[in-house]
């Protein structure tokens, strides 16, 4: 790719032309993903995606009857060793696309009555992604657009994604660094999370429904319970019902399914229990947390895990 004088780039362009030494996530990798290299999310400046349909398994208000119009990306800046989608995350499965390709699947899915365009684990891609959005909003793309993210995001990167995403969908996994460090290689999660929480919030405001409750505008942070450390857990909420209180929503989820790669881990090798989701529950009880999501029943198995064949794509 070749770019003219700095000075006469517009915003995507200035954007791509930090991907020849990427710092586009916080672990600012410096490689040059746009002569074919690939940092630590697994990925060269190629979009990739593994998977484009109506996913029917997130937030009621998200998924609706008709479902959400899911596109997966491959590759991920956090890499968490428990992740379960494991197969797409670490770059190795996805077809290439270019970016007009994207822009005719997110107006493929509205015209399959997608509730909203659900921008799964795209932060690798950013700027192709708000271009492709841009065109497809002169195209008359006109649902809601979710960026389902790990959290794991630089704040001012998002700024890019400002007025182009309705409605953001981050974890928020971590709030002991030593958990971040053990599982996810991030010791810095705790605060970069913190900062993109903040940066998301500002930009889509108050949480905003329809008649019909599904989300229109706001953020929904989902925290994922992890065995063995409910403690984890119960800092996350108090930390999101404090800084934020009616300003979000909270999904609370048990759905943590043990991966071949935590076989030999005392803790993540398992389950959450029953008991360990009600005691987090529990808490958020005593918050007086009323913005929330829990899930109920048994939610921990492998039908949560897409099939990556490249439907949609």
């Amino acid at each position: 790719m070749i770019f003219g004088d700095k000075n006469q780039m517009n915003e995507t362009d200035m954007i791509l032309h930090l991907m020849e030494a990427c710092r586009l996530c916080p672990r600012e990798c410096d490689v040059n993903r746009l002569e074919g290299k690939k940092g630590f999310c697994g990925v060269d400046a190629k979009v990739m995606v593994a998977r484009a349909a109506l996913h029917m398994w997130e937030e009621p208000c998200i998924s609706g009857k008709e479902g959400s119009g899911a596109v997966f990306f491959s590759g991920c800046s956090l890499g968490c060793g428990f992740c379960q989608n494991r197969r797409i995350s670490r770059g190795q499965n996805g077809k290439q696309i270019t970016i007009e390709h994207l822009v005719d699947i997110f107006l493929n899915l509205q015209e399959q009555k997608a509730n909203n365009i659900n921008l799964v684990t795209a932060g690798q891609f950013l700027p192709q992604v708000a271009e492709a959005l841009k065109r497809a909003k002169a195209q008359e793309l006109h649902i809601p657009v979710v960026y389902n993210s790990s959290g794991y995001e630089k704040a001012e990167m998002l700024k890019m994604l400002d007025g182009l995403v309705d409605i953001y969908l981050p974890d928020f996994k971590y709030m002991d660094p030593e958990l971040a460090g053990k599982y996810s290689h991030a010791k810095d999660y705790p605060q970069v999370a913190k900062l993109a929480l903040e940066e998301m919030v500002r930009q889509v405001g108050m949480p905003e429904f329809d008649s019909c409750g599904m989300m229109k505008r706001g953020v929904i942070v989902r925290h994922l319970l992890l065995p063995g450390h409910v403690k984890n857990s119960k800092n996350v909420l108090k930390y999101l019902y404090e800084t934020y209180r009616d300003k979000i929503y909270i999904s609370m989820m048990n759905q943590y399914t043990p991966m071949p790669a935590m076989k030999d881990d005392p803790q993540l090798s398992r389950k959450v229990t029953d008991r360990e989701y009600e005691r987090l529950i529990n808490y958020a009880i005593s918050l007086g947390l009323n913005n929330g999501f829990i899930q109920e029943g048994e939610t921990a198995k492998e039908s949560f895990i897409p099939e990556f064949d490249g439907e949609g794509v």
